[in-house]
């Protein structure tokens, strides 16, 4: 069974997805989501919500959830790879596609990005492009821009949390 409940964070309205035991899906507003879900809150999805009520305080820069992902072996090993991007960090899509042994696959990679289930757990917004600049982003462009400077703040201001 899938369960799905909305929240308002300061970066706007965010769904937490949770299916068998596992968060699988975090969504932007109540309009992205496109399948069908019982609403509700469970204990899981609590958990995902404090956690990432916690990040945006400043308190929280890893998650500690169970995660399911539905997607190729591509998709995955990039997923796993942006994991690896510390808070605060960027890498470009040309980085990541090395950081997972193919070098040439950065549009490859930016496919994968584009299509994670579970954003700001699993970090896509610290993908940039390999000019420095903002590219696309599920949650949009000022979303991607609100999170890497919220993370850039917090680490000069609290450089000591972990």
């Amino acid at each position: 069974m899938t369960s799905m409940f909305f929240y308002d964070f300061p970066i706007g309205q965010i769904g937490i997805e949770e299916e068998g035991g596992s968060i699988s899906r975090i969504i932007f507003g109540r309009d992205n989501f496109p399948g069908n879900f019982t609403a509700g809150e469970t204990p899981l999805i609590q958990k995902a919500a404090s956690q990432l009520a916690e990040y945006f305080k400043g308190t929280r820069r890893v998650f500690d959830l169970p995660l399911t992902l539905h997607g190729t072996e591509f998709q995955m090993l990039v997923w796993k790879a942006l994991q690896t991007i510390s808070y605060g960090e960027t890498r470009s899509y040309g980085q990541v596609a090395a950081l997972i042994g193919r070098p040439k696959a950065s549009r490859a990679v930016g496919m994968a990005n584009h299509n994670n289930p579970i954003s700001i757990i699993i970090p896509c917004h610290r993908v940039i492009g390999s000019d420095g600049g903002l590219t696309g982003y599920g949650g949009g462009l000022p979303a991607k821009r609100f999170l890497l400077e919220m993370e850039k703040q917090i680490l000069f201001d609290k450089p000591g949390v972990p």
